[in-house]
């Protein structure tokens, strides 16, 4: 079959920043008197939209009083990012622009799509420098649907917007458990992991991915492309 989109996680899929999300998520946490590692917000808050991480965090390693402090750690947390990322040189992930471009030249749309809101997601493209009909044909973030990941909202408005309505057709690849699970639950063709970010290949498995791949140039023998 035909693939006709391809749909791309940001942070440790296409996006290099070396987990400057996830430090600074769980450094807003530990300000606010819950103690948590890294480790353990990459477990628990990998690809999930922001607010919704840090609430599934404090339900594991906080106390039911500790919830209603989840809006003041996601405030604390959206300023922290902004300075973090004004600092911090984010690269794109080795062959990540070499695949997006090889595939817009065979006629398969490329998506970007992330638990950012809109604003930090184009902050980061724009630090890149990667344009729009360019390297890739869309970007959904979190901000653009009701449901989050692993709901299949952004890729099901990414259909919608681009007239698809066979799933089939459509491979998802992330470097998180939530990203395979959004890609089942929108009955794509493949949901693939890679271990270039967030979780890995382990913690990989335990969604049971079609494919797991190292690098992003192994989707093209996946999709059989030259």
């Amino acid at each position: 079959m035909q693939v006709e989109m391809v749909v791309f996680d940001m942070a440790g899929t296409t996006i290099d920043e070396d987990n400057i999300v996830y430090k600074t998520l769980q450094k807003s946490i530990n300000e606010h008197g819950i103690e948590v590692t890294l480790n353990q917000v990459l477990a628990i808050g990998a690809g999930q939209e922001k607010l919704n991480a840090i609430k599934d965090v404090i339900k594991v390693y906080g106390s039911a009083d500790d919830l209603i402090k989840a809006n003041d750690i996601f405030e604390l947390f959206k300023i922290s990012l902004a300075t973090a990322y004004e600092a911090f040189p984010i690269t794109s992930i080795a062959d990540a622009e070499d695949v997006l471009l090889t595939l817009r030249s065979q006629n398969i749309k490329v998506v970007l799509n992330t638990g950012y809101d809109k604003n930090t997601a184009n902050f980061i493209l724009n630090k890149i420098q990667w344009r729009q009909f360019y390297h890739y044909d869309l970007l959904v973030t979190a901000s653009d649907v009701k449901n989050s990941r692993p709901a299949p909202d952004m890729i099901q408005f990414a259909m919608n917007l681009f007239s698809m309505e066979d799933a089939g057709k459509i491979v998802k690849i992330g470097d998180s458990k939530i990203d395979i699970e959004e890609g089942k639950n929108a009955k794509c063709l493949y949901s693939i992991g890679v271990t270039t970010g967030a979780q890995t290949k382990t913690q990989l498995e335990e969604a049971a991915p079609d494919f797991i791949i190292d690098n992003l140039k192994e989707l093209f023998s996946i999709l059989k492309l030259d």
